[in-house]
Formats: structure tokens, sequence, C-alpha cells
């Protein structure tokens, strides 16, 4: 997309949806959901601007870009001048036939030389995100992707399990039989290596699929986990005001074309029940190290929980998931949330 074009389109979103809005403080920025790295250095740099018109940062703001590893070498720089101090990097693997099987357009040497251009620029604040339970098939080895994204000494990772998305290349093969899933069993395993070797290496687990140093836990993400407010714009951003959910038209064509009549690019909204705020309010809260305040009558009902090593509670009456809690996380939020919507 022509950056002119998008960061005028920006402004405009800003300009219909926040007219009398020019004194907001962020403590974060996050520019994601794609590949916003591809807009260069000066088109990020645009990008902020536009959004400083309307946005002051708080001391010490943490200002994050999802980056592939190419960019980073030509634009590290030039980001870091423009305000940005994290990284979240795309690395997915360090296997070089995985990374051509996932249609990346990177290989494993690329990520070494985008962190390295990232610690010259002066950003001290990295994250990678890898993919694991892949399929057998690969013969790719968990244990050495760990190794050696502990090598490169990040501030932070981020663990996804593989899903095959429809109507992309993989969903395609898989649809014709030709990738298939791999099986419980090897997700559970990989999950529970992945959280014993990086914990032993000083990492913290504090959210399912999130580690980070000690004092570099991501403080973006870590407020949508809270329930936060807060604020999105550009092709499919979501937002939360507190009480309501709202998304963009997700095709960059049709949100930019409503901007152009000065419309709204909204796509849809809801305004959360009070079942949803309860079952988002568990949900939130056992995915994270944290955990979930209970009463008297549901620790009773978490006990099994607790028996069987999935769950630990302290006096206060927090309860917090282990990692095998974790992995049970969907079954265990929907229990409590029934026991807590009918209390």
């Amino acid at each position: 997309m022509p950056v002119r074009e998008y960061a005028e389109s920006l402004r405009a979103e800003l300009a219909v949806r926040f007219p009398d809005n020019n004194e907001w403080v962020a403590d974060t920025i996050y520019l994601g959901g794609g590949t916003p790295s591809r807009l260069g250095g000066s088109g990020v740099a645009r990008v902020l601007d536009v959004l400083r018109e309307r946005i002051t940062c708080s001391e010490h703001a943490e200002l994050t870009i999802e980056a592939n590893p190419e960019d980073i070498t030509r634009s590290a720089a030039e980001w870091v001048r423009a305000g940005v101090n994290r990284l979240s990097i795309g690395s997915q693997s360090f296997d070089d036939a995985v990374l051509a099987w996932m249609h990346r357009t990177h290989d494993a040497a690329a990520i070494a030389r985008a962190v390295g251009a990232a610690r010259d620029a002066g950003i001290d604040n990295i994250s990678l995100d890898l993919i694991f339970a892949l399929p057998r098939a690969l013969e790719r080895s968990w244990a050495s992707d760990l190794d050696s994204a502990l090598a490169l000494e990040p501030e932070h990772l981020s663990l996804y399990g593989l899903t095959i998305e429809p109507h992309t290349p993989l969903g395609r093969s898989h649809g014709r039989g030709e990738v298939l899933e791999s099986p419980d069993e090897r997700y559970e395993e990989e999950f529970l290596f992945a959280h014993e070797r990086l914990c032993a290496a000083g990492m913290e687990h504090y959210e399912v699929s999130n580690f980070g140093r000690p004092g570099r836990w991501s403080r973006h993400n870590s407020a949508y986990w809270t329930g936060a407010p807060y604020a999105g714009v550009g092709p499919s951003a979501h937002e939360f005001d507190g009480g309501a959910r709202r998304w963009n038209a997700p095709a960059y064509v049709a949100w930019q074309q409503r901007l152009e009549r000065g419309d709204d690019p909204m796509e849809s909204s809801e305004v959360l029940s009070a079942d949803n705020r309860i079952a988002e309010e568990v949900y939130l809260g056992l995915r994270t190290q944290r955990g979930l305040r209970l009463d008297v009558r549901e620790s009773a009902r978490a006990e099994p929980w607790i028996a069987a090593g999935w769950a630990t509670l302290d006096p206060e009456g927090t309860l917090r998931l282990t990692p095998l809690g974790w992995l049970r996380l969907d079954a265990l939020a929907a229990d409590l949330t029934l026991v807590r919507s009918h209390s």
C-alpha cells in the first residue's frame, strides 16, 4: 500500500471517530495485525507522527512494532529515531525446511541478523515468536528451536501451537490431505517441554503463550488480559471501551473507501452482557499468572483441579493454573463461569 495514502487514511479515521479528542495519554502503542514493518523506516515514522497528533506518550511508554526479520535490517535505526523501543519478530522457527514449508520469506540466518541489527540500533526489548506442534513428518526439533531462540537472548518469547486456517496455502494442503495436524499429545508434550526449558533459562511463564524476563512482560498485551480499555485504528482493528467491542472493515480497500466518504469504517460491534463480562473475567484471569480471585463456594468447586495438579490456591483465595491446567483452560474456565453466573 502507498505509505502516504495509508497515513492519511489513519488521520481521517481519527478525525471521523474522535473529532473532539486531542488529549489522550498512552502507556503503550502497538503497530501490528499484519506486517507493519513493510511500511519501512520512513513509513512507520509517518504513521507515528499521525498518532502523535492525537496522543501523548507517557514517560517510558512501550512502543512495539511487529516485524519480519528482513525488514529489521533495513529499517531498525529509523524506527528507533521515531520512538520504537520494542520489536516483536515473526521468527516462527530456526529450521530452514520448516520456514520454507510455512512459506516464510526469511531463513534462520536472517533472524540472527535481524536481532543483531535491532541491538545495534539501540532496541533492548525484543520478542521472538515460535510455532510448535508441527506435523511430525517435518522432523523439526523443538528443542533445537528453543535453544536457538535462547542463544539470541531475547527479552520475551511468544509460543503458539500450529493452527491451520482455510484459504491459505497450508489450509489448502490440509484440505487435500497432504498435511495432518499434530495430535493433542504432541501439543501437550511440546508445551510442557517449552515451559521447563524456558523457565530453567530464567524466563517467567506469565501467560499461556508468553514468557518474559523479569520486568519484560509485554505491557501492551498484559493490558488486554486485565480487561483494560484500548483504542484501535486501521483495517481490521479491534477496540474495547470497557463495555463494548467494535472492529473495523478487514479489507484495506473497504476501510479506505469508507473513510473517503467520511464514514466510520466500523464493520460491526457488540455490547458485552453481564454473562459475557463474567466469562471474560474468568477466562482472562485464568490464562495469566496473576490468577483469579475466588469466593469460598468457588474455592470448594476448584478443589478437584487443585488435587489433579491443574491449579494452586493461595491463602488469599487466588486461583492460578499450572501449565497442565493451562492445557485444559477452556474446560476449566467454562466450569467456573457457570458457577459464577448462577451465584
